[in-house]
């Protein structure tokens, strides 16, 4: 087997440009290409149906690539045509959250409130294998409700002690 790592993370939103403003704003990602156009579309029926899992009657009305400064991308889906869910919270089964490396983690917190998301508690120190003086994390959730991580850790972390691999690092 030869992976190379995470290529993209998909995201469903209610709004494509929208979307593309906030996570520019706060994760200075920036679009790539639309894999599908909003005057292009929309693609429904059974083979969209079929591919995605998505309940019939629903209709894929714009598809766009963002990229990072460092690390995979997000595939932005915006949908319609069905009933609307909010998003799973952490505590659902499925994916929990995306994490994002930040280099300073007050800045993109800041970042976030400006953008319209909303900060879920203050800052915490990064927990046992992961503790360092300056090693935190802070939980957030987007302005459609999706959770999301914001880490950063510039200090050695106490696991690297006990073992040889590394956790991957933009």
């Amino acid at each position: 087997m030869s992976v190379r790592g995470i290529d993209h993370v998909g995201v469903t939103v209610p709004d494509l440009e929208a979307a593309t403003a906030f996570f520019g704003a706060v994760l200075g990602a920036r679009p790539l290409y639309d894999t599908l156009r909003r005057e292009d579309g929309p693609i429904t029926g059974p083979e969209t149906e079929r591919r995605l899992g998505v309940p019939a009657g629903t209709e894929e009305v714009a598809m766009r690539m963002l990229r990072l400064p460092n690390g995979p991308g997000l595939e932005l889906f915006e949908f319609r045509g069905t009933e609307r869910r909010p998003p799973a919270l952490p505590s659902d089964f499925g994916w929990q959250h995306v994490g994002f490396y930040v280099d300073d983690l007050d800045e993109a917190a800041r970042g976030v409130q400006e953008a319209g998301g909303l900060l879920l508690g203050d800052p915490q120190p990064l927990p046992g294998p992961e503790a360092g003086d300056r090693n935190r994390y802070q939980y957030a959730r987007t302005p459609w409700g999706s959770t999301f991580e914001l880490l950063t850790y510039p200090d050695p972390q106490p696991y690297e002690k006990e073992t040889g691999p590394r956790r991957w690092t933009p």
